[in-house]
């Protein structure tokens, strides 16, 4: 009896564990990050996944403890907040609901859940630290700088930069010594250095950050960063060092580098706030203050447009170690910085990846060429071995003429690199400030190790290209059977990569500014392969700080430049203010940042009905860079009005969806009858009622109207008929530019065309992707031609990239779905492609569609995370049979055939892997 007892035991224990592990929680995330530091709001919104061996899981309820301890939550105890079982599918932007959180401090959590089947364990302890919510909690901390500028000497955005000459050669170091005379259990460090900082501690730095922080528009806001130093510090003395460099905070007059603005914020500082927390229970603080001491560092020049130098011969050789001599350095001065600071939660900018040289080669001047074989976005890191006083000159460029030098003339130059050696031994050494968009890299001055060396210069003894982009986790991936579709992806990646700092720029060389458009035209594209909620979030909080009292939202943002007419004011740039928080909601169901910039949204709509004429906005870039019969820039075939008033018409729209879901009744009537305004104003002008075309009947005009709701579902098919004609009459080739491409697509996509977009694009005979291609390009480039006259690293023009996940994979979600909790797949087979690899981790989890086109058969295989479900929609013919494992679609438990239309199937599955056969 007692073995048989035992016996039992056993099972019981394997069938419990092997119940408890098909359901699990795993990604737990706070404010979009895991484990994240300074996180800056009082109600932290919390999420996780579910993950389950079994189909059809859905969350019924979930419950919630936040301690201030982990022990507590060991014991199954929420010191802080209980949620108790709150019976709620909601498993992303959960808010935290308990006691009220303090500054820098530490919160513990975890989440079990109950689906329709059973419930889970408790997730892993994961846990938040929060910011600095107030100045007061800065302690008194002072921006603290090497020299200050005066304010007759300053220069902010709009002012003349022939007014100021004044010029700084100083990059300074700090340092600040650190003392831990007890038991330590953790230290944190609140930093912000102005314009990018370097934080060093011990001799060694901290993290693996560059440029930070991020930019901003810095006379009304900066951005600190957070980092546990707690297993660098020792007991005893200890030293915390910063390097500050200019950034956009301050940019040099200097005639011979490039800078595309000059900026004069101020000289370079920084505000500091470090809290120790002692094993007692005890903490101590220390602020930066006139007591720091400050020198002049090795950095003699640094520019974000123009390069940077450095001279080894001014290193101080443990400046930022406890046994340095810093009695010849001084006590900094207390100076004026940004009125606000917010922490920075959208991800660092690190070194993702190290390129080695393809191809090494002489050049004139003596020099030498060394080529990556890819155009990115970075730095260089250098090791060579000279004589003390050897200069060492580094020339980026992205692009090289036929002879094979480099050139700078679409990229923004003279930009260049010098390091001044130490000597004797090998020295390595990279920029630390400023970054560039390079493919070539000519070194001047130094031969490479094992070349003639009959001068006696510097030996290069490595060089490596340091890709640098935002951290983002890549979170989607495209793989189908055309390999001219599969470099493109990559083509437009790469640009991708190449434009992702802080914020998305439109270039990583000559300007480097935020420009609006692609954060509503490219978006869709980008948030199907990174993870980049932070720095959207990021850009509606430098699109609100942009913006003027007249409601006006520029083209860029921050902006450190105000460029005249519409180049300033263009509402398909503008729109991005009310369109990225919509699509923030929309794909991450990220309601409060509509909350909280409503009244952007609604000033900007009000400065757009100010300048209407007759609710028509005759002004903004319209189609910029379509393609034309003359030099690509202006639009060329679409007229001023039709994009701006369809972007407005579209803004009304949305902006009437927003004002109902926040409750804002009266707000929506306004909207929605100022939009039927707008709406008859632009047919009224635009639509030719016997042609059915829109102004010029280019395919930017007909594809926005059509896309944007403006045409009467009378006239909706004559006017695609009319956009197809256009392609085919242009021998299947597109016309629409910067502005008007992704609504093609998208239109064309939604109609059943894709067998044109396929036309379009899978060539490599005119000016398009495939041409570019074929001229070497390795990034997108601005221009459709891929002319050398142009950026070769521009992301503005990859809207292809969407279609490749919602078109050709089928990933998408329904119309009335947030954050793809109802997921929709419908793959599309065009052209020569038998077969695509298509995913996309959603807030829920992977969705992933996986096809193969056969001589009898098509097979499918999707994948819906748990928390979910979907719609899947294939092609069927008259008697074809649907099997899913196998078997007959009806004996399926989790997949229901709900119907057949027009050849098309639409099948409902639950959450699950499924494998879908047609014969």
């Amino acid at each position: 009896m007692k073995r048989f007892s035992l016996l039992s035991l056993f099972f019981h224990i394997i069938v419990i564990g092997a119940f408890g592990q098909s359901l699990s929680i795993v990604n737990s995330k706070c404010e979009y990050r895991v484990n994240p530091l300074g996180v800056e709001t009082f109600s932290p919104r919390l999420s996780w996944q579910l993950r389950s061996t079994e189909k059809g899981v859905q969350q019924v309820a979930y419950q919630i403890l936040v301690s201030d301890n982990p022990e507590s939550l060991n014991n199954g105890k929420g010191t802080l907040w209980n949620s108790g079982k709150v019976y709620s599918k909601a498993s992303i932007q959960v808010s935290y609901k308990g006691e009220a959180l303090q500054p820098a401090n530490k919160y513990y959590w975890k989440v079990k859940v109950w689906d329709n089947k059973h419930d889970s364990a408790w997730s892993k302890i994961s846990f938040w630290e929060t910011g600095l919510f107030t100045e007061k909690d800065w302690r008194r901390a002072d921006w603290i700088a090497f020299n200050k500028m005066p304010d007759s000497s300053k220069l902010l955005p709009g002012e003349d930069y022939n007014k100021h000459t004044q010029w700084n050669d100083t990059l300074p170091l700090f340092r600040k010594e650190v003392p831990v005379k007890k038991g330590l259990e953790k230290a944190t460090v609140f930093i912000s250095g102005l314009g990018q900082f370097e934080l060093h501690l011990n001799g060694k730095k901290v993290g693996e950050h560059f440029l930070d922080p991020g930019w901003t528009q810095y006379e009304k806001e900066a951005l600190y960063v957070t980092f546990d130093i707690t297993e660098s510090l020792k007991k005893g003395n200890n030293v915390l060092g910063v390097m500050l460099g200019n950034g956009f905070y301050y940019i040099p007059v200097w005639q011979h580098r490039y800078r595309k603005l000059t900026l004069k914020y101020g000289f370079p500082k920084l505000k500091c706030l470090i809290k120790l927390e002692y094993k007692d229970g005890s903490s101590s603080y220390i602020t930066s203050n006139n007591s720091w001491k400050t020198a002049a560092g090795p950095i003699r020049f640094s520019s974000i447009y123009g390069g940077e130098d450095y001279n080894a011969n001014l290193e101080q050789p443990g400046w930022d170690q406890p046994e340095f001599d810093s009695r010849g350095w001084k006590n900094a001065i207390v100076v004026d910085g940004s009125p606000k600071l917010h922490s920075q939660m959208a991800q660092p900018v690190k070194v993702m990846k190290s390129l080695s040289p393809k191809k090494v080669y002489p050049s004139i001047d003596q020099s030498w060429v060394y080529d990556l074989g890819q155009n990115i976005s970075g730095i260089l890191e250098i090791t060579v071995k000279g004589h003390k006083g050897d200069t060492i000159k580094i020339i980026p460029a992205e692009v090289a003429n036929k002879e094979g030098i480099p050139n700078q003339k679409a990229s923004g130059g003279p930009y260049y690199f010098t390091y001044i050696l130490k000597g004797n031994e090998k020295e390595t050494w990279r920029p630390r400030f400023s970054y560039y968009g390079f493919r070539y890299l000519r070194v001047v001055g130094a031969v490479p190790k094992g070349e003639n060396n009959s001068k006696g210069l510097p030996i290069v003894e490595n060089i490596e290209g340091l890709h640098t982009r935002n951290a983002a986790e890549r979170i989607g991936s495209f793989e189908c059977s055309n390999q001219l579709f599969n470099r493109i992806y990559h083509l437009i990646d790469w640009a991708i990569q190449n434009n992702m700092v802080s914020l998305f720029t439109d270039c990583p060389h000559r300007e480097k500014l935020g420009w609006l458009e692609q954060m509503n035209l490219m978006s869709p594209s980008v948030h199907f392969t990174y993870d980049v909620p932070g720095i959207f979030r990021r850009t509606v909080k430098n699109m609100e700080a942009a913006q003027t009292k007249e409601g006006m939202v520029p083209e860029t943002a921050p902006e450190y430049v105000q460029f005249g007419g519409d180049f300033r004011d263009s509402p398909e740039w503008g729109s991005s203010s009310i369109l990225l928080p919509w699509y923030m909601y929309k794909w991450y169901g990220d309601k409060r940042i509509l909350e909280q910039s409503y009244s952007m949204m609604s000033r900007y709509i009000t400065h757009m009905g100010n300048k209407a004429k007759d609710h028509i906005l005759y002004y903004g870039l319209s189609d910029w860079y379509d393609l034309g019969p003359e030099r690509p820039g202006f639009s060329q075939l679409t007229p001023d009005g039709v994009t701006a008033t369809a972007y407005y018409y579209y803004d009304l729209i949305i902006m009437q969806k927003i004002a109902k879901l926040l409750h804002k009744d009266k707000d929506a009537i306004r909207y929605k009858g100022l939009s039927e305004k707008v709406k008859q104003a632009f047919n009224n002008t635009f639509f030719h009622e016997d042609t059915k075309q829109y102004a010029t009947g280019s395919q930017t005009a007909n594809a926005m109207a059509v896309f944007m709701n403006l045409v009467s579902p009378k006239d909706e098919n004559a006017v695609i008929d009319n956009i197809v004609k256009d392609i085919r009459r242009n021998g299947n080739t597109f016309t629409s530019g910067d502005i008007g491409f992704r609504y093609l697509l998208q239109v064309l996509e939604k109609s059943g065309k894709s067998d044109l977009i396929f036309k379009m694009n899978n060539r490599t005979d005119v000016p398009g992707y495939g041409y570019q291609l074929k001229k070497g390009a390795t990034a997108l480039t601005e221009s459709w031609l891929g002319a050398h006259s142009a950026s070769n690293d521009h992301f503005m023009l990859g809207h292809l990239m969407e279609w490749f996940y919602s078109g050709i994979g089928g990933i998408g979600q329904t119309d009335s779905s947030i954050a793809y909790h109802q997921v929709k797949i419908e793959p599309i087979i065009v052209g020569d492609i038998t077969s695509a690899k298509t995913s996309f981790l959603s807030p829920y989890g992977k969705i992933s569609s996986d096809w193969a086109l056969g001589k009898e058969d098509f097979k499918l295989s999707v994948s819906i995370p748990a928390n979910s479900s979907a719609i899947v929609i294939l092609p069927v013919k008259e008697g074809q049979n649907i099997l899913v494992g196998k078997k007959p679609i009806a004996q399926n438990k989790y997949a229901q055939l709900l119907k057949t239309v027009q050849g098309k199937a639409y099948i409902k599955t639950g959450s699950g892997k499924y494998n879908i056969e047609m014969k």
